[in-house]
């Protein structure tokens, strides 16, 4: 193989996919995003997705057997849909509550993090799958994702930001890593021989490929250098000629380019989409919401007695926000919805709408055609939708350069009165509703950021008096983009006539005084947590905390569901009767809610992060550079380690979660590294604990007060009492120093509890 084509095989073919080099019998690998579902190499809705929980919602499981079926699920659909690279897990840190990504992490605890983060690999690759586990490192907010330089001394950065990375790639072995945008230290990761080379590869002993975040590899020399295998996406990329020439000048060793050859042959030797039994992915989809629904607090309202009135209250109580936006979304053949999944279940109903998380306003819910036409008219292809959405990316279904319009056309069931449609999308637009032109004119992005286009579009709103169902268009003129990332995405949105929020709010309140129990849907919106920017605030968006505290005024058994990825400030706790998280809950969220609140699941959760009170009690909130740089002044203090040493206490800890049971914790006993904790199911049905164990040095010096060392998980029956054992590593006695890992002299005590920060047995 000569050089030129060395080079071609190290660069995307495409978007999605790598080339072919059939004469040494390598067949194009197509990679896929995302944690939660598998889109493949297509970014529409014509291939349904299964749509799990958020990695957030996963980590609150506390379950490394239960993450381990998610990555074998997640190996079929890869599957299934000829996928031979999963762009996932995510397992960076919860540095901060505001992290725009925060929901596609796993936890703020290194420890936790790596061990869901291994068992998620090891699923994904049993079934013959690889991974890119990402990104790799201190790439954890988004603030200036695509140049920002973090400042991170040396032990903080082992000791916290690459501890689950090595974790995983010692325990799980993954066959890629992704290498972030960010510099760290003053060097662009992509170039990092130090972390590459030398930390990833040389004392972990990783063998796998390392590949580039998209169009974060930017110099072909240092990319070489630094270890980047591959560079995404294509077919423009810095490799190909750019690195022929780094060759060809001397530059370049042309050994590096075979060793990185050989890496790519080796993924394609290990990767086997061969038939094989798939799990029920609707199922372990509803098995993991559940198991994720974090109770935080519960005066006995839940689960709902049998008979129980209940009035269904918020936006998102019937369009609820399964997954997080950006590069996780998937799109799953259907999704539940709170209303739906009570509805199934047989409890008795009243749904008031009360306040939305968003003025935003929806794709619209219609039949709809996608008809591309070039300059002439000509009709290139039409391609049905399931709503007025329409997203390609990097793989348009028709000739690109050819392409002058696209048009989303079809019949709307709209009530008669004043509907409201939006033009979503950055662009020329003409909207038509029953053959009248309602808009025609440019819709400019918000802000500076181009990748606010996709993750965060504008939407142009006009109001329109319609007589019942009638025939819509919206006609996109598309503008030509750089050949190797091609978009045309864009959303006809419909919402129908509505009382204001003012009246929606009172109806909600009149139903709530009316029913034995009010169950409040509030959570975030895409305009305040996605992947793109990071969040400047905690509270709930519009008036939904308003209406939380107006309903728990009129029923004071009310029971909150927080539909959100990351903490939320709730200036309301002590006002109602239960909270319940469910997170992100993917497309069988509904179902799952239904099954936690009457009591035919237990809420499993523990929270994988610290929850605030408000946004100015964080430790660290800061995620913006300075001059380019963003220091990590904070060291080794974030998550529970911070708040340890904090003048505030967080409104519910690290670890906090409550079950249908109650628990005592009678005993620990301590051999060595090995840690055997006896407890109690003290109430009076069955029910499973996260047990967990933290090690506090008696005289901590520079280090946090205590840190998470070990947990399992255990079921026991109505008054049962069970013995569970779990093995302290020892790292997690060890601190990072100039000669490398040492054990840290002194005395430990060996602690465990209900959280954190819970009163707990010690040794």
């Amino acid at each position: 193989m000569d050089l030129d084509r060395k080079a071609a095989l190290l660069g995307g073919q495409d978007m999605w996919t790598l080339p072919a080099a059939p004469e040494i019998g390598l067949p194009s690998l197509v990679t896929s995003d995302g944690p939660i579902g598998v889109r493949g190499a297509r970014w529409m809705a014509g291939d349904p997705a299964v749509a799990l929980p958020s990695p957030t919602a996963l980590a609150a499981t506390w379950d490394v057997s239960l993450a381990r079926r998610v990555g074998e699920l997640l190996a079929a659909e890869c599957r299934r849909k000829g996928v031979h690279v999963l762009l996932a897990p995510t397992v960076n840190l919860h540095r901060t509550p505001v992290g725009g990504r925060h929901f596609e992490c796993f936890s703020e605890d290194p420890l936790l993090t790596g061990e869901i983060g291994a068992a998620y690999v090891a699923g994904v690759q049993s079934g013959g799958v690889g991974v890119t586990v990402k990104h790799f490192v201190a790439n954890d907010s988004e603030t200036d994702r695509m140049s920002v330089d973090v400042r991170v001394d040396e032990r903080t950065l082992r000791e916290l930001y690459l501890a689950p990375f090595e974790h995983v790639v010692r325990t799980a072995r993954p066959w890629g890593v992704m290498a972030a945008y960010n510099r760290v230290n003053g060097v662009p990761m992509c170039e990092h021989t130090e972390l590459i080379e030398g930390v990833l590869r040389g004392e972990w002993g990783f063998d796998g490929v390392v590949i580039s975040d998209w169009t974060a590899a930017r110099d072909a020399v240092g990319c070489a250098l630094g270890g980047l295998d591959l560079a995404m996406p294509g077919p423009a990329s810095v490799y190909g000629e750019p690195l022929v020439r780094g060759v060809l000048e001397g530059l370049v060793p042309e050994e590096l380019l075979d060793r990185k050859v050989a890496r790519l042959r080796e993924l394609h030797d290990r990767v086997d989409l061969s038939e094989r039994a798939s799990p029920d992915g609707v199922a372990l989809a509803r098995e993991v919401a559940a198991r994720s629904a974090t109770l935080l607090v519960n005066d006995g309202v839940l689960p709902l007695a049998p008979s129980a009135k209940v009035a269904l209250i918020g936006g998102l109580a019937a369009d609820p926000r399964i997954l997080g936006g950006g590069s996780a979304l998937v799109f799953p053949e259907h999704a539940v919805s709170p209303l739906d999944g009570l509805t199934a279940a047989g409890v008795d109903v009243a749904y008031s709408r009360g306040a939305d998380a968003s003025d935003r306003i929806a794709p619209a819910v219609m039949a709809a055609t996608a008809t591309a036409r070039d300059a002439a008219g000509r009709v290139l292809g039409e391609f049905p939708l399931r709503d007025g959405a329409l997203v390609w990316l990097g793989d348009v279904p028709v000739p690109y350069e050819e392409l002058r319009t696209v048009e989303i056309s079809g019949v709307l069931d709209a009530a008669p009165g004043w509907n409201t449609l939006a033009v979503e999308g950055a662009g020329r637009f003409t909207l038509e509703a029953d053959g009248q032109t309602l808009f025609d004119g440019v819709v400019r992005p918000d802000g500076a950021d181009p990748m606010n286009v996709f993750f965060l579009p504008p939407q142009h709103q006009v109001l329109a008096d319609l007589p019942g169902p009638v025939v819509v268009s919206l006609v996109h003129t598309v503008t030509p983009a750089p050949a190797h990332q091609p978009y045309v995405g864009f959303s006809l949105c419909h919402r129908p006539p509505r009382p204001t929020t003012g009246r929606m709010i009172s109806e909600a309140v009149a139903a709530a005084r009316e029913a034995d129990v009010a169950v409040v849907v509030v959570g975030t919106s895409k305009e305040v947590e996605s992947e793109g920017f990071d969040r400047t605030s905690l509270r709930l968006p519009g008036r939904q905390d308003e209406l939380v505290a107006r309903v728990a005024a009129a029923n004071p058994r009310t029971v909150v569901v927080v539909n959100a990825g990351s903490p939320v400030e709730m200036p309301w706790r002590e006002e109602v009767a239960a909270i319940l998280l469910t997170w992100f809950p993917g497309q069988e969220g509904g179902h799952a809610l239904a099954d936690v609140l009457t009591g035919a699941a237990e809420p499993g959760g523990r929270l994988p992060t610290t929850w605030p009170a408000a946004l100015a009690d964080c430790p660290v909130t800061d995620v913006t550079p300075v001059g380019g740089v963003l220091a990590y002044d904070e060291g080794r203090f974030i998550g529970y380690r911070a708040w340890d040493r904090h003048d505030t206490a967080p409104a519910f800890p690290f670890g906090h979660g409550l079950g249908y049971t109650t628990w005592s914790y009678d005993q620990i006993a301590v051999d060595g590294l090995t840690v055997t904790v006896t407890l109690t199911n003290t109430g009076d049905r069955p029910g499973r604990e996260v047990v967990q164990v933290y090690l506090a040095p008696d005289d901590p010096g520079d280090r946090p007060a205590r840190w998470l060392a070990a947990f399992t998980t255990c079921e026991a029956d109505a008054g049962q009492t069970v013995s569970v054992t779990v093995e302290i590593p020892r790292r997690a006695v060890e601190s990072w120093t100039e000669k490398g890992w040492q054990a840290a002299p002194g005395t430990y005590r060996v602690l465990s509890g209900l959280s954190a920060s819970a009163d707990s047995l010690a040794i």
